[in-house]
């Protein structure tokens, strides 16, 4: 084991370098900060990334997810299958189109959404699948295709964790009818809050662009340019859901120094590996041949076994200055959802052991190995007779 330090981990900040710092200054001083040139090249360069036809930046993936919902026409009445093991926007999109969420249970180690309980939770109000690339692990995507169109139902991904993720030789972000990513602070690429909605449907590129900016003809930028029209028709009521010059300015750097911070979290995701490989805890699986983990989430689970539970390290850890997270308390575990749908526990197993368990450690692009190492260390402080 390598030395360590004592100074306090937190869980992941972002690496933002002078690249971000000057674009954002140039974008403040070129008097243009709401949606412009840098959000297009912005998309522009995600495109052009994932292989997608037509990529919309939003402010969040929430937005996209929702958005990605309503060109879908999904609303009251129709239902949504996607995992319980999942951040709440997942399925508070469905709820906020008027649609009813149904949750299915994951596959147990990869903790992704079982195809099979997808398709068990499928009936003939269902009009969409949305299942979650869990902390950077691609879902079996050819297997959710073939769900969608025996069924007729959009596929749309929620890729929040999964900006470099690769599915069967595919990249995330052109395999599905709609893809959804995040930008938010914590993730592998960050705008601070921002999103990107993904697709090859002219239609749906066209809705989502227009609902994005209230629902009207032409948005700030083409009307109040040098060469604009400030005239606009209001085509439907949509939503404030539109990324800033000032969030783009980041996300173009961002963008282009993915490798680098990428090929940092595999090196920390290897310190992790050999550190803690003999403890009695359920590290990450491997990905098939294939696919490309995307190391969004380090995340394991604590088996009672290891005489701490995962709220006793995450005490423990806490009193030695290591953050950490919890991905995910399971929805349906929450009060709302288990009130309003009726849900217990023992209905999803799988998800509820997952969730139980499960404790994410501090992964990011500007981690050293001290850092890594230092984690180690206190992760094998806190497990009983496992130090070394």
């Amino acid at each position: 084991m390598a030395p360590v330090t004592t100074t306090a981990v937190r869980f992941a900040p972002p690496l933002i370098g002078c690249g971000e710092i000057d674009e954002v200054v140039a974008a403040l001083e070129s008097g243009w900060l709401s949606t412009g040139p840098r959000v297009r090249q912005f998309e522009a360069a995600f495109a052009a990334y994932t292989g997608a036809p037509h990529a919309l930046a939003l402010n969040s993936c929430t937005a996209a997810l929702h958005l990605a919902l309503l060109a879908h026409e999904i609303g009251p009445g129709d239902e949504v299958v996607t995992t319980p093991l999942t951040f709440c926007a997942t399925a508070n999109v469905a709820i906020h189109a008027g649609a009813t969420p149904r949750f299915a249970d994951i596959e147990p180690g990869t903790w992704n959404l079982s195809p099979a309980a997808a398709a068990a939770a499928i009936t003939s109000k269902t009009r969409a699948v949305i299942p979650v690339h869990f902390g950077g692990r691609p879902v079996a995507v050819a297997s959710f295709r073939a769900l969608a169109d025996r069924h007729r139902l959009a596929l749309i991904e929620d890729a929040a964790h999964a900006v470099e993720a690769v599915s069967a030789g595919r990249k995330i972000g052109a395999t599905a009818d709609v893809t959804c990513f995040s930008f938010y602070a914590t993730k592998n690429l960050t705008t601070g809050e921002g999103g990107m909605l993904t697709t090859a449907s002219d239609h749906v590129a066209r809705f989502a662009r227009t609902a994005s900016q209230h629902g009207i003809s032409r948005d700030g930028w083409a009307r109040y340019k040098e060469t604009g029209r400030p005239h606009y028709d209001v085509l439907f009521p949509g939503f404030k859901y539109n990324m800033m010059d000032l969030q783009a300015a980041i996300g173009l750097h961002q963008l282009a120094g993915l490798p680098a911070r990428t090929a940092r979290r595999e090196a920390v995701w290897r310190i992790y590996d050999e550190g803690l490989g003999d403890l009695p805890i359920t590290r990450p699986a491997p990905v098939p041949e294939g696919d490309v983990h995307a190391r969004h989430l380090y995340s394991v689970l604590i088996d009672p076994a290891s005489g701490r539970t995962r709220d006793e390290l995450i005490g423990d850890l806490a009193e030695q200055g290591i953050a950490t997270s919890v991905h995910f308390r399971a929805l349906h575990l929450h009060p709302y959802y288990r009130d309003r749908y009726r849900l217990t526990r023992g209905m999803f197993p799988e998800a509820e052991r997952v969730s139980d368990q499960i404790l994410s450690l501090p992964l990011g692009g500007g981690m050293s190995d001290d850092e890594a190492w230092t984690v180690v260390a206190a992760v094998r402080r806190a497990i009983p007779g496992r130090t070394r």
